[in-house]
């Protein structure tokens, strides 16, 4: 007996009602849209189908927000920031398979919202459901002026917070802040970057062509591999054999501004998930001594296997809050490291494609704080680099406060430390990428990376 044909809106209800979820616990919870994903995707138990839906809906929804809001209170009676925040989700995820989802009819959108909205406890919702998406089917729209209006106009064009739209104006100039404003739509690359240990970029190439992938090789790194259209990464078979790490390519590049040789004493000072650290490691030919330290056990457990799986016994880890901790186990050694990477927790504004949850969570009052904490971090590891040796501050970001501001003011209190270019290690092509001061900076997005800074200081 042949099963039943589905048409896409029955098969989907539960990749809506796993949206939904991921949606409100990213609210609730101020937490990543992927982890909180992978964790409830677990209990829904859906088909890689059905999973892929949700996640694409989940990702449109935090992308457009702002341009789906727009949309919606325009045709609503009332502001979305005053309906329930399980209303507000709802109206969200219908508006983004109206808009942007042509395989999905609107009437399927509309109906399997209306379905969503009835398991509201205390209010039954579904009128209001229905008549907002049907409105908004049958309304056109007016949009802001960016002649007159340009912070407004871009903010709701490309789906960026007021605050972060009008400080790129001021820095950047219109037309720079609207490419980087575009590029927080975009969807990035999947970028791989070879595990050296186990095999070269040609070979890693090879295979993934001989299993039927399509791949080119990233424009600067020398180490990445771009992957087209993979599917599901547990089902890459290079990825689990650690052959290869899932980076983007500005973050390939920071390491190689250390200059480690094999032998050498390194610490990372903001270690997991290990993506630098292992690329580290891989540069120093598994030979000499990492030590790896993170404040959260669970991200040192994630550093831990990762590392396993890259096949890496060079590194030491270490639980360790650079904030809170008095002794460190190296404090009575009086060796010290060679090289230092401070991969600074910061805000993320340089990321915002990858994780466009951030545009909702981020204020501009947070920078200040970041930075204060990314000072904090540099003051207390600086000391154990050994004269000569060279620390590398890194951050995803492209904001002042987290970046030059941090490193300007930490090299103005110590005069022992000095600021060297950083184009000498990086390859010809990424030469582009550094500001006045010789620093690493991704700002204009050039080459399809994340934006990202980073500084290079010699202990003298």
């Amino acid at each position: 007996m042949t099963s039943p044909q589905h048409s896409p809106a029955q098969r989907t209800v539960p990749s809506r009602r796993l949206a939904l979820q991921t949606l409100l616990a990213v609210e609730r919870e101020t937490c990543f849209a992927d982890e909180a994903f992978a964790r409830l995707a677990v209990r829904a138990k859906l088909s890689h189908e059905d999973q892929a839906l949700a996640f694409e809906l989940v990702y449109g929804v935090l992308r457009h927000r702002a341009t789906l809001d727009w949309q919606l209170n325009a045709v609503a009676s009332r502001p979305l920031h005053r309906l329930p925040a399980v209303v507000a989700a709802i109206l969200r995820l219908g508006a983004y398979q109206m808009r942007y989802l042509d395989r999905i009819p609107v009437s399927a959108a509309v109906n399997e919202s209306v379905k969503l909205a009835k398991g509201i406890k205390g209010r039954d919702w579904r009128g209001v459901v229905n008549g907002i998406l049907r409105n908004l089917d049958r309304t056109e729209i007016e949009w802001p002026d960016m002649a007159h209006d340009p912070v407004n106009g871009l903010s709701v064009t490309y789906s960026c917070p007021n605050w972060l739209t009008q400080r790129w104006i001021d820095r950047w100039g219109l037309e720079t802040a609207e490419a980087m404003c575009r590029h927080t739509l975009t969807i990035p690359p999947l970028t791989l970057r070879t595990n050296t240990l186990r095999c070269s970029r040609e070979q890693l190439e090879t295979r993934l062509g001989e299993e039927g992938y399509t791949v080119s090789r990233t424009s600067v790194s020398p180490e990445g591999l771009i992957l087209e259209k993979c599917g599901s990464l547990q089902a890459l078979s290079v990825l689990q054999e650690g052959w290869c790490y899932v980076e983007d390519e500005a973050a390939q590049l920071v390491p190689l501004l250390l200059d480690v040789k094999s032998g050498q004493r390194v610490l990372d000072a903001c270690a997991a998930p290990g993506g630098k650290c292992s690329h580290i490691a891989a540069l120093m030919q598994n030979k000499g001594e990492i030590v790896a330290t993170d404040p959260e056990p669970r991200r040192l457990e994630r550093l831990e296997s990762n590392l396993r799986m890259l096949g890496i016994t060079c590194v030491e880890t270490v639980e360790l809050s650079h904030e809170t901790d008095r002794d460190t186990p190296w404090c009575s050694d009086q060796e010290g490291f060679d090289r230092i990477l401070v991969d600074a927790p910061c805000s993320g504004l340089g990321v915002l494609r990858r994780h466009p949850e951030a545009k909702w969570q981020k204020t501009s009052a947070q920078l200040d704080r970041h930075g204060k904490r990314q000072s904090g971090i540099l003051e207390r590891v600086a000391p154990y680099l050994r004269t000569g040796g060279v620390l590398v501050y890194s951050a995803c970001s492209t904001e002042p406060e987290e970046t030059t501001q941090v490193v300007s003011r930490f090299c103005q209190d110590h005069p022992e430390f000095c600021r060297e270019s950083t184009a000498r290690w990086l390859p010809p092509h990424a030469h582009s990428l550094t500001n006045p001061d010789g620093d690493f900076l991704t700002s204009g997005f050039r080459y399809n990376m994340d934006g990202f800074f980073a500084s290079r200081l010699r202990r003298t």
